[in-house]
């Protein structure tokens, strides 16, 4: 699609786009979703470790970040908008699908509770010696073995680097819920990690 003015985009800043596309400019539109839609994919499945439903959500995302154009104050980066608005679908979709499982989060907790008893309490290194390619492959199955919302407060936290408080309003929890998953999730991580080095 070209732009109503026939401007190459390709060297236009990210402000320079939104106020284009605030005007109707899809082309301009379209030159933001494909500088940031790898990124807002890669965060929609990093929380939901499923391809389908990320593509639907980054999709819907995009959907949303159009319609809402008018609303971005320019406050932070339009990345960071981005990614605030997949990050609240992806909530919302976990929350959905939370409802339709019958055990709910506390006996989830207090599951897990007991299987962290048994694991030792400090785990040296878990990645020592792993190539960077094959830690990330490591690390990503590892996440897929994490429950949604240890999975999630360790999304918020690692990548997006959100403070314990900020997590606790996103998710609508006390800081000590999100304290206890980070640090569920961690441990879990570690573990899993060191399992998965050792096969």
């Amino acid at each position: 699609v070209q732009s109503m003015s026939g401007h190459d985009y390709t060297s236009t800043t990210d402000e320079t786009l939104v106020l284009a596309a605030r005007r109707g400019d899809l082309a301009a539109f379209e030159e933001l979703v494909a500088r940031h839609r790898d990124r807002i994919y890669a965060r929609a499945f990093s929380m939901t470790r499923n391809e389908q439903e990320a593509i639907d959500l980054s999709q819907e995302a995009w959907i949303k970040g159009w319609q809402r154009l008018e609303q971005f104050q320019g406050d932070s980066s339009f990345n960071t908008w981005m990614t605030r608005i997949v990050i609240n679908l992806c909530l919302d979709h976990l929350r959905k699908q939370k409802r339709h499982r019958t055990d709910s989060i506390e006996a989830m907790e207090d599951e897990s509770d007991g299987v962290e008893r048994q694991l030792p309490v400090e785990i040296v290194n878990p990645t020592e010696g792993l190539e960077r390619g094959e830690l990330r492959r490591k690390i990503d199955g590892a996440l897929e073995r994490l429950s949604a919302e240890h999975r999630t407060v360790l999304v918020l936290h690692a990548f997006e680097e959100m403070d314990y408080k900020t997590i606790a309003k996103t998710i609508g929890c006390s800081m000590g819920t999100v304290m206890s998953r980070l640090f569920y999730a961690r441990r879990k991580l570690a573990s899993l990690l060191a399992d998965l080095k050792s096969q």
